[in-house]
């Protein structure tokens, strides 16, 4: 059996608090999987995550 191709992951850190921001910014946080601030997550990077960070640049970086 052959093994299925690796997918690829990219590493996001909330660094910046979402009080006072709009609720759609909110609600991307959310999506993302945060719940604490400067928490670092993993997510697949697929075109739908990438969007949602560009949604965000103020509130979410890239790491690595």
């Amino acid at each position: 059996m052959a093994k299925p191709a690796a997918i690829a992951k990219i590493k996001l850190q909330y660094f910046r608090s979402k009080i006072c921001t709009p609720t759609k910014h909110k609600l991307v946080i959310k999506g993302l999987g945060f719940t604490r601030l400067n928490q670092i997550v993993e997510r697949e990077d697929t075109p739908s995550v990438r969007g949602m960070v560009a949604k965000v640049p103020h509130l979410v970086r890239v790491v690595e």
